[in-house]
């Protein structure tokens, strides 16, 4: 046998065993055993340099080090969940299904694992990447150190398509947490906090043979990519296991909420028998044709929803109200708290919303409250124990002053919150507005972060967004930390800026209720900053999904003679404020008023394309068939009720290929 031979023939035993035991829980050698033939096959690979592999077994017990972990974008976005905590939660859910899709719908009810989201990218059956959630367009690659959890595997086995992700939870199993935390304690170091923390911080350790120590575990859930071999997510997981992944057995099928409600009691009651931690289950539409036609809202897949199980609740005292200025202006009552473990981290504080809310509860400082973590993420207070309140104690006043600039504060008709009118010269007002220009959805500068924006405004070299247009490497050197490396990178961000499409730059200006979605519908429709600044309400109101609100916030925006002056800034120093040449091309109006629904699968396009050609050419894409559709795009296996429905209301049927001559 050849050298290579041999070298090869025991990274195959090596994985075959690494996945037995990791995998199956099934070992079939002494660790001894493994021990030995890892040394041997780390000794050849040493003499023999010119068969390196990146993603041999050697690879699991780390090495590199990482200083930067580079930011990668996704192939596919990864999208947060929508939330249900009750049964009548789900059954609303179920009726918006109902609407959207023909034919039986059936459920993969799953365990919600509470750790870090990773995707793995894997190509001709190698994993390739691997890289955090992130701000679920791009994150951070950490595959050097994802390489070391031995319950991944490096290389597939089977019929597994050519490029794929697959996503999932990296967990730390309780027994290893319990573990690592004895061994931190009797070495006289502090406890780690709780296991999903623990993992995630695992993530970005710098050096991956510290990271090959922890005992973390993968647990996958989701396939994403073209021309896959199933037609289903239970079918999914069952390819998935077959290829080699940690896919836990515990997901079933349901074809009613009533069964799906059977599987969230059964695992409510019987989590904490699990090995690792668990905070709700997620049930996702089984059929993914279905899936793909229902689609998703700007932050989450209307097919899946996860159901939180019942929030741990503890008590504690309030000590002091403190109230934080956002970069709207609005103001935000905070409750400091003597520090509480609660769902695994130590709780000191929590958002008392607004004004409405702390009357609502009679909160008073030096009460013992009741806080609860609201989806397990964000703390809140839910009520005041007022057999424990002092006698003595006063009805909380409400400040009328803003805690950083002093400007009385004012409270819209019909909002709850009160607000600073000191836009231009209220500190945080001024700091965060350009923290969220920079930020990752908007501009996203690179070399320029939160604290730096911080550290700029306060030395007085900006004072809003156009200001930073005008920095030189030489205002930014004096400031804390800064080395001329930093200081050129940060200069060639925001340089670099200049090219991010109008509809980030818009996002990015901070109107109120203008996120995301809303900020591309308008540069969609508008095209230009000038065409938008001069839109009256009315015009604003008649465009699809912008109500009164954006469209007054939209026209006060423009008004403010400061703001018109700084958008003018912007455009003088060549950032995006219209939409760009290569945008416009291809687009026309000639489906300008129709409302258009897609249902079945195409030959030409795929539906996200179908969907984006309606678009480009001035179309409205609705999920539902109503009196107000023009007409059906049906493509193969299109579902009987939609046909009928389109019928019944003598809505057109037409094929992909009339559509496209439609275009063309």
């Amino acid at each position: 046998m050849t050298v290579k031979d041999q070298i090869q023939q025991l990274r195959e035993e090596l994985r075959q065993h690494n996945y037995n035991y990791y995998v199956l829980d099934k070992p079939e050698i002494s660790d001894y055993d493994f021990d030995q033939k890892l040394k041997q096959l780390q000794d050849l690979e040493t003499e023999n340099p010119e068969f390196y592999d990146a993603n041999s077994p050697t690879l699991r017990v780390g090495g590199q080090v990482t200083k930067n972990f580079d930011t990668t974008t996704h192939d596919y976005r990864m999208y947060s969940l929508d939330n249900s905590y009750s049964k009548e939660d789900l059954e609303d859910w179920e009726k918006r299904i109902m609407k959207m899709v023909d034919g039986d719908v059936h459920y993969t009810c799953e365990l919600k694992y509470d750790g870090a989201s990773i995707s793995l990218t894997y190509e001709d059956g190698e994993l390739i990447r691997a890289v955090t959630r992130g701000d679920g367009f791009k994150g951070d690659n950490v595959t050097n150190n994802v390489k070391t959890i031995r319950s991944i595997p490096l290389k597939l086995n089977g019929d597994y398509p050519k490029r794929f992700d697959i996503r999932g939870e990296i967990i730390l199993p309780l027994e290893g947490f319990t573990k690592m935390n004895a061994e931190r304690v009797a070495n006289g170091e502090e406890a780690y906090a709780n296991p999903r923390n623990t993992a995630s911080g695992s993530l970005k350790l710098q050096d991956s043979t510290e990271v090959s120590k922890r005992p973390l575990d993968c647990l996958l859930y989701s396939i994403i990519g073209k021309n896959l071999n199933f037609k289903t997510q239970f079918e999914g997981l069952e390819k998935a296991r077959e290829w080699g992944f940690k896919v836990p057995e515990v997901a079933t099928l349901a074809k009613s909420t009533k069964e799906v409600m059977a599987f969230v009691n059964y695992w409510d009651t019987h989590r904490h028998d699990l090995p690792y931690e668990t905070d709700g289950v997620v049930i996702k539409v089984n059929n993914l044709q279905q899936q793909e036609e229902l689609g998703y809202t700007a932050k989450a897949p209307r097919w899946a929803m996860a159901y939180k199980f019942k929030a741990e609740q503890v008590s504690t005292v309030l000590e002091k109200i403190t109230y934080q200025v956002g970069r709207t202006g609005a103001i935000t009552p905070v409750a400091n708290l003597i520090p509480v473990q609660l769902a695994g981290t130590t709780v000191k504080r929590a958002s008392l919303h607004n004004a409405d809310q702390i009357e609502k509860l009679d909160i008073r400082e030096e009460d013992t409250v009741f806080v609860e973590k609201g989806g397990e993420i964000i703390p809140k207070i839910i009520g005041v124990d007022f057999t424990k309140r002092d006698k003595n104690s006063k009805p909380t006043q409400y400040i009328e002053h803003c805690p950083e600039c002093e400007t009385p504060l004012v409270r819209n008709e019909g909002e709850a919150q009160h607000y600073c009118p000191n836009e231009e010269r209220c500190p945080p007002q001024v700091v965060g507005r350009i923290q969220h220009y920079i930020s990752r959805k908007a501009l996203d500068i690179e070399g320029l972060g939160g604290e730096t924006v911080a550290l700029l405004a306060n030395a007085g070299l900006i004072k809003n967004y156009a200001d930073l247009y005008t920095l030189k490497i030489e205002d930014v050197l004096p400031l804390e930390r800064m080395a001329q490396k930093s200081a050129e990178n940060l200069i060639n961000g925001i340089e670099a800026s200049k090219q991010i499409p109008f509809e980030r730059v818009l996002f990015g200006l901070g109107i109120r209720h203008v996120g995301e979605t809303v900020a591309k519908t308008l540069v969609k429709t508008f095209k230009t900053i000038e065409n938008l600044a001069n839109a009256k309400e009315e015009e604003l109101v008649e465009v699809e999904e912008i109500g009164g609100k954006i469209a007054e916030s939209v026209v006060v925006f423009f008004s403010d003679e400061y703001k018109k002056e700084t958008v003018q800034r912007l455009k003088e120093y060549g950032v995006q404020l219209e939409i760009s040449a290569e945008q416009l091309q291809g687009q026309t109006n000639k489906l300008e008023g129709e409302i258009i629904v897609v249902s079945g699968v195409f030959n030409k396009l795929s539906r996200t394309e179908l969907k984006k050609a309606i678009e480009d050419n001035g179309g409205k894409v609705s999920s539902s068939i109503s009196s107000k559709t023009t007409y059906l795009v049906a493509g193969e296996n299109m579902g009987p009720s939609k046909r009928t429905k389109a019928e019944g209301l003598n809505v057109p049927i037409i094929t992909e290929d009339e559509f496209l001559d439609k275009i063309q």
